[in-house]
């Protein structure tokens, strides 16, 4: 699979980046998802029901999202999204809002299988990585707004 589209805008080459990380975890796809990370030194944080999760490096995002989510039948759906870049900037920052539908692995065709929604927005901060010139997320961030459905899917007792 090519893991970096040519051609694009500056404005779409930053939404490529959050596109690259969650069709990641939605196929399981560790190549992409890495190529959507500015190196090790980035930062994943999720906050939601008061408790606040801050995963400090790609390692750990890693471990936790595709160990965890990637398996998953999921399915990530971004809108709204919004940019800030400066014309010939090589940081900027996004904002974006998200339902995430996750299920068991191999469930998700399964009228009966419990599955669980997640609502929120992602910030974060993107940028151009000087060795290939590719936008990358640096930082991101999601803010979870609400969810339905069996919580168990994704926190297991």
């Amino acid at each position: 699979m090519l893991h970096i589209l040519t051609g694009l805008t500056t404005r779409e080459a930053i939404v490529d980046a959050m596109s690259r990380a969650l069709s990641g975890v939605d196929r399981n796809d560790s190549d992409l998802f890495v190529s959507a990370w500015a190196g090790e030194e980035v930062s994943f944080e999720i906050n939601g029901d008061g408790e606040q999760k801050l995963l400090p490096n790609l390692s750990v995002i890693r471990k936790h999202i595709l160990g965890h989510i990637g398996p998953m039948d999921t399915t990530h759906n971004v809108s709204n999204i919004r940019i800030e870049v400066e014309d010939g900037a090589s940081i900027a920052r996004l904002t974006a809002t998200s339902l995430a539908q996750h299920c068991p692995a191999g469930k998700g065709k399964d009228v009966d299988a419990p599955k669980y929604l997640v609502a929120g927005e992602y910030s974060g901060e993107v940028i151009q990585d000087v060795a290939d010139g590719v936008w990358k997320l640096k930082r991101l961030a999601l803010n979870v707004i609400w969810k339905q459905g069996d919580e168990s899917v994704i926190n297991p007792a």
